[in-house]
Protein backbone atom coordinates (compact mmCIF):
# COMPACT_ATOMS: atom_id res chain seq x y z
CA UNK A 1 0.00 0.00 0.00
CA UNK A 2 1.10 3.51 -0.74
CA UNK A 3 0.64 4.63 3.32
CA UNK A 4 3.89 6.88 3.00
CA UNK A 5 1.45 9.47 0.65
CA UNK A 6 -0.97 9.54 3.90
CA UNK A 7 0.43 9.45 6.76
CA UNK A 8 0.82 12.86 8.81
CA UNK A 9 3.40 14.44 8.45
CA UNK A 10 5.46 16.36 11.18
CA UNK A 11 7.07 19.85 11.64
CA UNK A 12 10.91 19.96 12.22
CA UNK A 13 10.43 23.67 13.07
CA UNK A 14 14.40 24.26 13.84
CA UNK A 15 16.72 24.17 11.42
CA UNK A 16 18.15 20.41 11.15
CA UNK A 17 21.74 19.69 9.46
CA UNK A 18 21.68 17.10 6.65
CA UNK A 19 24.33 14.61 5.86
CA UNK A 20 25.91 15.32 2.57
CA UNK A 21 27.60 13.18 0.28
CA UNK A 22 28.95 14.25 -2.69
CA UNK A 23 30.17 17.81 -3.61
CA UNK A 24 27.26 20.66 -3.99
CA UNK A 25 28.57 23.45 -6.04
CA UNK A 26 30.08 25.84 -4.39
CA UNK A 27 27.97 28.62 -5.94
CA UNK A 28 24.50 26.63 -4.69
CA UNK A 29 23.23 29.17 -1.86
CA UNK A 30 20.42 29.96 -1.10
CA UNK A 31 16.53 27.99 0.05
CA UNK A 32 14.42 25.79 -1.77
CA UNK A 33 10.97 25.99 -0.97
CA UNK A 34 8.23 22.88 -1.24
CA UNK A 35 4.63 23.24 -0.43
CA UNK A 36 1.98 19.75 -0.38
CA UNK A 37 -0.11 18.54 1.46
CA UNK A 38 1.22 16.78 4.91
CA UNK A 39 -1.73 16.24 7.44
CA UNK A 40 -4.67 13.59 6.69
CA UNK A 41 -6.43 13.53 10.22
CA UNK A 42 -7.28 15.70 12.85
CA UNK A 43 -8.86 13.90 15.85
CA UNK A 44 -11.08 10.90 14.59
CA UNK A 45 -11.55 12.44 10.59
CA UNK A 46 -9.75 11.77 7.85
CA UNK A 47 -9.70 13.83 4.59
CA UNK A 48 -10.97 11.65 1.74
CA UNK A 49 -8.60 13.31 -1.29
CA UNK A 50 -4.81 13.53 -1.43
CA UNK A 51 -4.77 16.56 -2.09
CA UNK A 52 -7.00 17.69 0.84
CA UNK A 53 -4.38 16.99 3.55
CA UNK A 54 -3.07 20.68 5.29
CA UNK A 55 -0.27 22.28 3.87
CA UNK A 56 3.25 21.49 5.24
CA UNK A 57 6.24 23.60 4.31
CA UNK A 58 9.37 22.63 3.97
CA UNK A 59 12.42 24.27 3.05
CA UNK A 60 16.10 22.87 2.30
CA UNK A 61 18.88 25.78 2.78
CA UNK A 62 22.00 25.49 1.12
CA UNK A 63 24.85 27.61 2.47
CA UNK A 64 28.64 27.07 2.00
CA UNK A 65 28.33 23.34 1.01
CA UNK A 66 25.95 22.41 3.88
CA UNK A 67 22.06 22.02 4.09
CA UNK A 68 19.86 22.78 6.42
CA UNK A 69 16.10 21.14 6.48
CA UNK A 70 13.00 22.88 8.38
CA UNK A 71 8.85 22.27 7.96
CA UNK A 72 5.91 23.31 9.05
CA UNK A 73 2.83 23.67 8.64
CA UNK A 74 0.62 26.72 7.01
CA UNK A 75 -1.05 27.97 10.22
CA UNK A 76 -4.21 29.16 7.77
CA UNK A 77 -7.39 30.07 9.22
CA UNK A 78 -8.91 26.15 8.04
CA UNK A 79 -5.50 24.84 10.48
CA UNK A 80 -6.50 26.62 13.42
CA UNK A 81 -10.27 25.45 13.03
CA UNK A 82 -9.33 22.27 12.69
CA UNK A 83 -6.97 21.63 15.15
CA UNK A 84 -8.91 23.76 17.79
CA UNK A 85 -11.90 21.78 17.18
CA UNK A 86 -9.60 18.15 17.40
CA UNK A 87 -11.93 17.38 13.87
CA UNK A 88 -11.89 18.58 10.35
CA UNK A 89 -14.40 20.85 10.46
CA UNK A 90 -13.66 23.04 7.17
CA UNK A 91 -14.83 21.54 3.53
CA UNK A 92 -11.76 20.63 1.14
CA UNK A 93 -12.31 19.97 -2.65
CA UNK A 94 -12.83 16.01 -2.23
CA UNK A 95 -13.78 16.23 1.15
CA UNK A 96 -17.39 17.83 2.53
CA UNK A 97 -17.92 18.57 5.87
CA UNK A 98 -21.04 18.54 7.71
CA UNK A 99 -21.92 20.13 11.55
CA UNK A 100 -21.30 18.11 14.66
CA UNK A 101 -24.06 15.96 15.39
CA UNK A 102 -23.95 17.51 18.83
CA UNK A 103 -25.23 20.95 17.36
CA UNK A 104 -28.83 21.94 18.04
CA UNK A 105 -30.73 22.88 15.04
CA UNK A 106 -29.95 26.44 15.04
CA UNK A 107 -26.76 25.84 14.35
CA UNK A 108 -27.09 23.29 11.81
CA UNK A 109 -29.35 25.44 9.74
CA UNK A 110 -27.17 28.35 9.84
CA UNK A 111 -24.21 25.97 8.75
CA UNK A 112 -26.79 24.77 5.46
CA UNK A 113 -27.51 27.97 4.80
CA UNK A 114 -23.86 29.79 4.76
CA UNK A 115 -22.65 26.80 2.44
CA UNK A 116 -25.19 27.52 -0.20
CA UNK A 117 -22.24 29.94 -1.76
CA UNK A 118 -19.12 28.44 -0.69
CA UNK A 119 -16.51 30.25 1.15
CA UNK A 120 -13.90 28.55 0.19
CA UNK A 121 -10.56 26.66 2.20
CA UNK A 122 -7.92 28.86 2.57
CA UNK A 123 -5.75 25.52 2.81
CA UNK A 124 -3.14 26.88 0.46
CA UNK A 125 -1.71 23.51 -0.24
CA UNK A 126 -0.28 24.14 -3.65
CA UNK A 127 2.61 25.78 -4.36
CA UNK A 128 4.46 28.81 -3.61
CA UNK A 129 4.62 31.93 -5.69
CA UNK A 130 5.91 35.37 -5.34
CA UNK A 131 4.28 38.67 -5.63
CA UNK A 132 6.51 41.70 -5.06
CA UNK A 133 9.28 40.55 -2.94
CA UNK A 134 6.92 38.89 -0.63
CA UNK A 135 6.21 34.75 -0.95
CA UNK A 136 2.35 33.06 -0.08
CA UNK A 137 1.76 29.80 0.10
CA UNK A 138 -1.67 29.12 -2.80
CA UNK A 139 -3.78 27.14 -3.76
CA UNK A 140 -6.78 27.84 -6.44
CA UNK A 141 -9.17 29.66 -4.02
CA UNK A 142 -9.66 33.27 -3.45
CA UNK A 143 -7.36 33.41 -0.41
CA UNK A 144 -3.30 33.04 -0.04
CA UNK A 145 -1.24 32.99 3.09
CA UNK A 146 2.08 35.30 3.13
CA UNK A 147 4.90 33.24 4.15
CA UNK A 148 7.98 33.87 5.91
CA UNK A 149 10.81 31.82 3.47
CA UNK A 150 13.15 31.70 6.47
CA UNK A 151 11.21 31.02 9.23
CA UNK A 152 8.31 29.35 7.16
CA UNK A 153 5.77 31.56 9.56
CA UNK A 154 2.78 32.00 8.34
CA UNK A 155 2.25 35.74 8.79
CA UNK A 156 -0.83 36.73 7.11
CA UNK A 157 -3.86 35.96 4.97
CA UNK A 158 -4.67 37.83 1.64
CA UNK A 159 -8.33 37.71 -0.14
CA UNK A 160 -7.89 38.10 -3.58
CA UNK A 161 -11.81 39.68 -3.61
CA UNK A 162 -10.75 42.63 -1.68
CA UNK A 163 -8.29 43.61 -4.71
CA UNK A 164 -9.95 42.10 -8.07
CA UNK A 165 -12.99 40.47 -8.93
CA UNK A 166 -12.11 37.30 -8.80
CA UNK A 167 -13.22 33.76 -7.04
CA UNK A 168 -10.34 31.75 -7.84
CA UNK A 169 -7.16 31.92 -9.15
CA UNK A 170 -4.15 29.72 -10.25
CA UNK A 171 -1.06 28.34 -7.94
CA UNK A 172 1.18 28.67 -11.11
CA UNK A 173 2.13 32.24 -12.47
CA UNK A 174 4.78 33.65 -14.63
CA UNK A 175 7.07 36.12 -13.99
CA UNK A 176 9.06 38.39 -16.36
CA UNK A 177 12.56 39.43 -16.75
CA UNK A 178 11.37 42.96 -14.58
CA UNK A 179 10.08 40.91 -11.64
CA UNK A 180 6.64 41.44 -12.48
CA UNK A 181 3.68 38.75 -11.65
CA UNK A 182 1.40 37.53 -14.36
CA UNK A 183 -1.78 35.07 -13.35
CA UNK A 184 -5.30 33.99 -13.74
CA UNK A 185 -8.50 33.94 -12.04
CA UNK A 186 -11.99 33.12 -12.75
CA UNK A 187 -15.04 35.07 -11.37
CA UNK A 188 -18.20 33.45 -11.10
CA UNK A 189 -20.16 34.42 -7.93
CA UNK A 190 -21.23 38.29 -7.40
CA UNK A 191 -18.92 40.07 -9.86
CA UNK A 192 -21.39 40.45 -12.85
CA UNK A 193 -21.07 38.81 -15.90
CA UNK A 194 -18.70 35.45 -15.55
CA UNK A 195 -15.54 35.77 -16.63
CA UNK A 196 -12.12 34.85 -17.06
CA UNK A 197 -9.68 37.27 -15.42
CA UNK A 198 -6.16 37.73 -16.69
CA UNK A 199 -4.02 39.81 -14.26
CA UNK A 200 -0.10 41.76 -13.14
CA UNK A 201 1.29 42.57 -9.62
CA UNK A 202 4.11 44.76 -10.49
CA UNK A 203 7.58 43.89 -9.33
CA UNK A 204 7.47 46.94 -6.95
CA UNK A 205 4.39 45.66 -5.16
CA UNK A 206 5.80 45.19 -2.03
CA UNK A 207 6.19 48.79 -1.85
CA UNK A 208 2.34 48.82 -0.61
CA UNK A 209 1.13 46.32 2.06
CA UNK A 210 -0.45 44.14 1.02
CA UNK A 211 1.57 43.20 -3.24
CA UNK A 212 -1.68 42.75 -4.24
CA UNK A 213 -2.78 46.32 -3.39
CA UNK A 214 -1.27 47.19 -6.70
CA UNK A 215 -2.46 44.55 -9.40
CA UNK A 216 -3.90 45.49 -12.72
CA UNK A 217 -6.34 44.09 -14.85
CA UNK A 218 -5.18 43.15 -18.12
CA UNK A 219 -8.32 41.88 -19.84
CA UNK A 220 -10.86 39.61 -19.05
CA UNK A 221 -12.39 36.71 -21.37
CA UNK A 222 -16.02 36.00 -21.53
CA UNK A 223 -17.41 32.35 -20.52
CA UNK A 224 -18.58 30.41 -23.40
CA UNK A 225 -20.81 28.67 -21.48
CA UNK A 226 -22.46 30.84 -18.55
CA UNK A 227 -22.98 27.80 -16.35
CA UNK A 228 -20.03 25.67 -17.31
CA UNK A 229 -16.38 27.68 -17.01
CA UNK A 230 -13.24 25.61 -18.36
CA UNK A 231 -11.08 24.77 -15.28
CA UNK A 232 -7.53 26.30 -15.51
CA UNK A 233 -4.75 25.35 -13.49
CA UNK A 234 -1.99 26.58 -15.14
CA UNK A 235 -1.52 29.27 -18.48
CA UNK A 236 1.68 29.81 -21.01
CA UNK A 237 3.27 33.06 -21.66
CA UNK A 238 5.55 34.52 -24.67
CA UNK A 239 6.97 37.81 -24.94
CA UNK A 240 4.09 39.63 -26.29
CA UNK A 241 1.27 36.89 -25.39
CA UNK A 242 -0.95 34.93 -22.86
CA UNK A 243 -2.17 31.76 -24.01
CA UNK A 244 -5.19 30.55 -22.30
CA UNK A 245 -7.15 27.02 -23.28
CA UNK A 246 -10.07 26.97 -22.41
CA UNK A 247 -10.41 22.92 -22.13
CA UNK A 248 -13.68 20.67 -22.02
CA UNK A 249 -12.90 19.73 -18.32
CA UNK A 250 -15.34 22.00 -16.84
CA UNK A 251 -16.91 23.01 -13.64
CA UNK A 252 -20.44 22.87 -13.20
CA UNK A 253 -21.75 25.85 -11.22
CA UNK A 254 -25.07 24.73 -10.26
CA UNK A 255 -23.77 21.39 -8.74
CA UNK A 256 -21.05 23.53 -6.95
CA UNK A 257 -23.82 26.11 -5.50
CA UNK A 258 -26.01 22.58 -4.28
CA UNK A 259 -23.24 20.52 -3.34
CA UNK A 260 -23.18 21.04 0.29
CA UNK A 261 -27.29 20.13 0.57
CA UNK A 262 -27.03 17.25 -1.93
CA UNK A 263 -23.94 15.44 0.26
CA UNK A 264 -21.45 15.67 -2.82
CA UNK A 265 -18.11 17.29 -2.47
CA UNK A 266 -16.86 19.80 -4.71
CA UNK A 267 -14.20 17.85 -7.17
CA UNK A 268 -17.79 15.59 -8.14
CA UNK A 269 -18.50 19.49 -9.87
CA UNK A 270 -15.95 19.05 -12.15
CA UNK A 271 -16.80 16.76 -15.30
CA UNK A 272 -15.03 16.17 -18.73
CA UNK A 273 -16.98 16.49 -22.33
CA UNK A 274 -15.44 14.38 -24.61
CA UNK A 275 -17.99 15.36 -27.11
CA UNK A 276 -16.82 19.44 -26.84
CA UNK A 277 -13.81 20.97 -28.31
CA UNK A 278 -11.16 23.05 -26.80
CA UNK A 279 -10.47 26.53 -27.43
CA UNK A 280 -7.46 28.58 -27.43
CA UNK A 281 -6.83 32.44 -26.51
CA UNK A 282 -4.31 34.45 -27.25
CA UNK A 283 -4.20 37.70 -25.79
CA UNK A 284 -1.88 40.56 -26.29
CA UNK A 285 0.38 41.26 -22.78
CA UNK A 286 0.51 45.08 -24.01
CA UNK A 287 -3.26 45.41 -24.89
CA UNK A 288 -4.99 42.59 -23.35
CA UNK A 289 -6.78 42.39 -26.50
CA UNK A 290 -7.90 39.24 -27.66
CA UNK A 291 -6.45 38.10 -31.19
CA UNK A 292 -9.86 37.52 -33.02
CA UNK A 293 -9.02 34.55 -34.69
CA UNK A 294 -10.72 31.46 -33.53
CA UNK A 295 -7.90 28.50 -32.14
CA UNK A 296 -9.04 25.55 -31.77
CA UNK A 297 -8.76 21.29 -30.63
CA UNK A 298 -10.23 18.46 -30.32
CA UNK A 299 -11.18 17.32 -26.45
CA UNK A 300 -8.41 16.97 -23.49
CA UNK A 301 -7.60 17.51 -20.40
CA UNK A 302 -4.84 19.61 -19.20
CA UNK A 303 -3.00 20.66 -16.03
CA UNK A 304 -0.11 21.63 -16.67
CA UNK A 305 1.89 24.17 -18.97
CA UNK A 306 5.66 23.46 -19.91
CA UNK A 307 6.89 26.51 -21.84
CA UNK A 308 5.82 28.88 -24.99
CA UNK A 309 7.70 31.28 -27.16
CA UNK A 310 7.47 32.97 -30.58
CA UNK A 311 8.83 31.97 -33.45
CA UNK A 312 8.72 33.20 -37.25
CA UNK A 313 4.87 34.51 -36.64
CA UNK A 314 4.36 31.23 -34.46
CA UNK A 315 3.27 30.81 -31.41
CA UNK A 316 4.50 27.86 -29.94
CA UNK A 317 3.50 26.30 -26.33
CA UNK A 318 3.77 23.03 -25.00
CA UNK A 319 1.37 20.96 -22.51
CA UNK A 320 1.00 17.89 -21.18
CA UNK A 321 -2.43 16.62 -21.89
CA UNK A 322 -4.68 13.43 -20.74
CA UNK A 323 -7.55 11.81 -22.83
CA UNK A 324 -9.64 11.58 -19.98
CA UNK A 325 -10.12 13.23 -16.06
CA UNK A 326 -9.48 10.30 -14.22
CA UNK A 327 -6.05 11.50 -12.96
CA UNK A 328 -8.35 13.00 -9.88
CA UNK A 329 -9.85 10.24 -8.95
CA UNK A 330 -6.92 7.93 -8.36
CA UNK A 331 -5.40 9.97 -5.19
CA UNK A 332 -8.71 9.72 -3.26
CA UNK A 333 -7.61 7.83 -0.01
CA UNK A 334 -9.65 4.92 -0.73
CA UNK A 335 -8.17 4.16 -4.33
CA UNK A 336 -4.42 4.43 -2.87
CA UNK A 337 -5.03 1.97 0.35
CA UNK A 338 -5.56 -0.21 -2.15
CA UNK A 339 -2.88 -3.46 -2.79
CA UNK A 340 0.00 -2.96 -5.06
CA UNK A 341 -1.08 -5.21 -7.56
CA UNK A 342 -4.98 -4.12 -7.12
CA UNK A 343 -3.71 -0.13 -7.60
CA UNK A 344 -2.13 -1.27 -10.79
CA UNK A 345 -4.84 -2.89 -12.31
CA UNK A 346 -7.42 -0.31 -11.27
CA UNK A 347 -5.05 2.29 -12.84
CA UNK A 348 -3.35 0.68 -15.96
CA UNK A 349 -6.52 1.90 -18.47
CA UNK A 350 -6.06 6.04 -17.19
CA UNK A 351 -5.11 7.98 -19.36
CA UNK A 352 -1.03 8.87 -19.21
CA UNK A 353 0.11 12.45 -19.26
CA UNK A 354 1.49 13.31 -22.85
CA UNK A 355 3.83 15.91 -23.50
CA UNK A 356 2.47 17.97 -26.50
CA UNK A 357 3.48 20.68 -28.74
CA UNK A 358 0.47 22.95 -30.68
CA UNK A 359 1.41 25.67 -33.24
CA UNK A 360 -0.65 28.77 -33.81
CA UNK A 361 0.40 30.93 -36.91
CA UNK A 362 -0.40 34.60 -36.49
CA UNK A 363 -0.47 36.18 -40.14
CA UNK A 364 -3.23 34.57 -42.18
CA UNK A 365 -3.41 35.55 -45.91
CA UNK A 366 -6.98 35.95 -46.31
CA UNK A 367 -6.41 34.07 -50.14
CA UNK A 368 -5.18 30.78 -48.76
CA UNK A 369 -7.74 28.16 -49.74
CA UNK A 370 -9.64 26.34 -46.93
CA UNK A 371 -7.89 23.03 -45.73
CA UNK A 372 -4.42 24.43 -45.85
CA UNK A 373 -1.98 23.63 -42.82
CA UNK A 374 -0.53 26.93 -42.08
CA UNK A 375 2.54 25.99 -40.06
CA UNK A 376 5.70 26.91 -41.55
CA UNK A 377 7.84 25.57 -39.15
CA UNK A 378 10.52 22.73 -39.88
CA UNK A 379 11.03 20.88 -36.78
CA UNK A 380 7.88 20.07 -36.15
CA UNK A 381 4.59 18.10 -36.70
CA UNK A 382 1.89 20.16 -35.37
CA UNK A 383 -0.66 21.14 -37.72
CA UNK A 384 -2.84 24.21 -38.00
CA UNK A 385 -5.18 23.70 -40.95
CA UNK A 386 -7.24 26.56 -42.17
CA UNK A 387 -11.53 26.12 -42.13
CA UNK A 388 -13.65 27.65 -44.38
CA UNK A 389 -15.47 29.78 -41.42
CA UNK A 390 -11.99 31.65 -41.15
CA UNK A 391 -11.26 29.43 -37.82
CA UNK A 392 -8.10 27.32 -37.05
CA UNK A 393 -7.91 23.65 -36.27
CA UNK A 394 -4.60 22.65 -34.39
CA UNK A 395 -3.52 19.39 -34.34
CA UNK A 396 -0.49 18.68 -31.81
CA UNK A 397 2.95 17.16 -32.13
CA UNK A 398 3.62 14.56 -29.37
CA UNK A 399 7.27 15.06 -28.05
CA UNK A 400 7.18 12.51 -25.09
CA UNK A 401 4.57 9.89 -23.10
CA UNK A 402 4.90 9.77 -19.43
CA UNK A 403 5.97 12.42 -17.33
CA UNK A 404 3.88 15.13 -15.15
CA UNK A 405 5.54 17.92 -12.60
CA UNK A 406 7.21 19.76 -15.54
CA UNK A 407 9.84 22.44 -14.99
CA UNK A 408 12.92 24.28 -17.31
CA UNK A 409 15.35 26.27 -17.12
CA UNK A 410 13.04 29.38 -16.02
CA UNK A 411 15.61 31.86 -17.78
CA UNK A 412 14.55 30.56 -20.73
CA UNK A 413 10.98 31.26 -20.09
CA UNK A 414 8.55 32.77 -22.88
CA UNK A 415 11.71 31.77 -25.08
CA UNK A 416 12.95 29.41 -27.27
CA UNK A 417 13.98 26.34 -25.61
CA UNK A 418 15.49 22.86 -25.63
CA UNK A 419 15.11 20.54 -22.64
CA UNK A 420 12.59 20.58 -19.84
CA UNK A 421 12.45 17.98 -16.81
CA UNK A 422 9.83 15.80 -14.49
CA UNK A 423 9.17 13.15 -12.84
CA UNK A 424 8.34 10.14 -14.81
CA UNK A 425 5.32 8.33 -14.43
CA UNK A 426 4.31 5.13 -15.94
CA UNK A 427 1.12 4.27 -13.92
CA UNK A 428 3.06 2.17 -11.16
CA UNK A 429 2.21 3.06 -7.81
CA UNK A 430 6.20 4.01 -7.19
CA UNK A 431 7.18 6.06 -9.93
CA UNK A 432 10.89 6.01 -9.33
CA UNK A 433 12.49 8.57 -11.98
CA UNK A 434 13.38 11.51 -12.87
CA UNK A 435 13.72 12.72 -16.90
CA UNK A 436 15.40 14.94 -18.63
CA UNK A 437 13.65 15.55 -22.19
CA UNK A 438 15.39 16.93 -24.69
CA UNK A 439 12.98 17.99 -27.64
CA UNK A 440 15.52 18.57 -30.10
CA UNK A 441 16.40 14.75 -30.56
CA UNK A 442 13.64 13.84 -29.03
CA UNK A 443 15.39 11.83 -26.70
CA UNK A 444 15.27 11.56 -23.05
CA UNK A 445 17.67 10.77 -19.83
CA UNK A 446 16.38 9.61 -16.54
CA UNK A 447 18.14 9.24 -12.86
CA UNK A 448 16.45 6.16 -10.58
CA UNK A 449 16.64 5.45 -7.22
CA UNK A 450 15.03 2.16 -6.58
CA UNK A 451 11.88 1.99 -3.96
CA UNK A 452 12.28 6.03 -4.31
CA UNK A 453 9.49 8.90 -5.23
CA UNK A 454 11.21 12.12 -6.09
CA UNK A 455 9.65 15.30 -6.23
CA UNK A 456 9.22 18.01 -9.14
CA UNK A 457 12.26 18.70 -10.06
CA UNK A 458 13.11 21.95 -9.72
CA UNK A 459 16.14 23.75 -12.01
CA UNK A 460 18.56 26.01 -10.88
CA UNK A 461 21.14 27.65 -13.45
CA UNK A 462 24.59 28.30 -12.36
CA UNK A 463 25.95 32.21 -12.35
CA UNK A 464 28.39 31.32 -15.51
CA UNK A 465 26.00 29.74 -17.49
CA UNK A 466 26.57 29.43 -21.42
CA UNK A 467 24.07 26.67 -22.27
CA UNK A 468 20.78 26.01 -21.35
CA UNK A 469 21.38 22.98 -19.57
CA UNK A 470 24.16 24.43 -17.49
CA UNK A 471 23.09 24.27 -13.77
CA UNK A 472 21.86 21.57 -11.56
CA UNK A 473 18.19 20.08 -10.79
CA UNK A 474 17.03 19.50 -7.09
CA UNK A 475 14.50 17.11 -5.76
CA UNK A 476 13.12 16.20 -2.35
CA UNK A 477 12.79 12.16 -2.30
CA UNK A 478 11.38 9.76 0.14
CA UNK A 479 11.08 6.14 0.37
CA UNK A 480 8.60 3.57 0.89
CA UNK A 481 10.89 1.60 2.50
CA UNK A 482 11.23 2.74 6.03
CA UNK A 483 14.94 1.75 6.42
CA UNK A 484 15.48 4.15 3.29
CA UNK A 485 15.83 7.99 5.33
CA UNK A 486 14.64 10.79 2.79
CA UNK A 487 17.28 12.87 1.26
CA UNK A 488 17.56 15.95 -1.81
CA UNK A 489 19.13 14.90 -4.81
CA UNK A 490 21.28 16.99 -6.45
CA UNK A 491 21.68 15.99 -10.35
CA UNK A 492 24.00 17.75 -12.89
CA UNK A 493 21.43 18.97 -15.33
CA UNK A 494 23.70 18.52 -18.12
CA UNK A 495 24.93 14.83 -17.59
CA UNK A 496 21.99 14.35 -15.36
CA UNK A 497 24.07 12.08 -13.13
CA UNK A 498 24.24 12.87 -9.14
CA UNK A 499 26.79 15.03 -8.04
CA UNK A 500 25.62 15.42 -4.17
CA UNK A 501 22.56 13.97 -1.97
CA UNK A 502 21.55 15.13 1.60
CA UNK A 503 20.21 12.54 3.84
CA UNK A 504 17.71 13.80 6.38
CA UNK A 505 16.97 12.69 9.56
CA UNK A 506 13.60 13.20 10.07
CA UNK A 507 10.01 12.09 8.42
CA UNK A 508 10.22 14.46 4.89
CA UNK A 509 6.71 14.07 3.78
CA UNK A 510 5.54 14.30 -0.13
CA UNK A 511 5.08 17.50 -1.91
CA UNK A 512 3.47 19.01 -4.81
CA UNK A 513 5.00 22.33 -5.98
CA UNK A 514 7.75 24.80 -4.93
CA UNK A 515 10.83 27.16 -6.22
CA UNK A 516 14.26 28.38 -5.36
CA UNK A 517 15.08 31.30 -3.38
CA UNK A 518 18.53 33.09 -3.87
CA UNK A 519 20.11 34.21 -1.20
CA UNK A 520 20.35 37.48 -2.48
CA UNK A 521 17.00 37.67 -2.96
CA UNK A 522 16.15 36.10 0.63
CA UNK A 523 17.97 39.64 2.25
CA UNK A 524 15.17 41.49 2.31
CA UNK A 525 13.88 38.56 4.87
CA UNK A 526 16.21 38.81 7.11
CA UNK A 527 16.20 40.29 10.88
CA UNK A 528 18.34 42.65 11.55
CA UNK A 529 21.45 41.23 12.67
CA UNK A 530 20.79 38.30 10.80
CA UNK A 531 24.36 36.52 9.63
CA UNK A 532 24.80 34.91 6.53
CA UNK A 533 26.71 32.20 8.16
CA UNK A 534 24.82 31.51 10.96
CA UNK A 535 23.19 28.36 10.01
CA UNK A 536 26.63 26.70 9.56
CA UNK A 537 28.48 27.75 13.00
CA UNK A 538 25.19 27.33 15.51
CA UNK A 539 25.62 24.67 17.67
CA UNK A 540 22.86 21.76 18.06
CA UNK A 541 20.94 23.36 20.41
CA UNK A 542 20.90 26.80 19.00
CA UNK A 543 20.13 25.89 15.42
CA UNK A 544 17.02 28.78 14.95
CA UNK A 545 16.49 31.90 12.46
Amino acid sequence: MLSFFWRNGVETPEPLKADVTGSIPPWLQGTLLRNGPGLFSVGNTSYKHWFDGMALIHSFTFKDGDVFYKSKFLKSETYKKNIAANRIVVSEFGTMVYPDPCKNIFSKAFSYLMNAIPDFTDNNLINIIRYGEDYYASSEVNYINQIDPLTLDTLERTNYRNHIAINLATAHPHYDEEGNTYNMGTAIMNFGKPKYVIFKVPANATEKKPALGKVEQICSIPFRSTLYPSYFHSFGMTENYIIFVEQAFKLDILKLATAYFRDVNWGSCLKFDKDDITLIHLVSRKTGKTVSTKYYADPFVIFHHINAYEEDSHVVFDLITYQDSNLYDMFYIHNMKQDVDKFIETNKDFSRPTCQRFVLPLNIDKETPPDTNLVRLQDTTAKAVLKKDGSIYCTPDTIFEGLELPGINYKFNSKKYRYFYGTRVEWSPYPSKIAKVDIATRTHQVWIEEECYPSEPVFVASPDAVEEDDGVILSSVVSFNPQKPPFLVVLDAKSFKEIARATIDTAVHMDLHGLFIHENQLDSHKPPGFHPKYLKLCSEDERSF
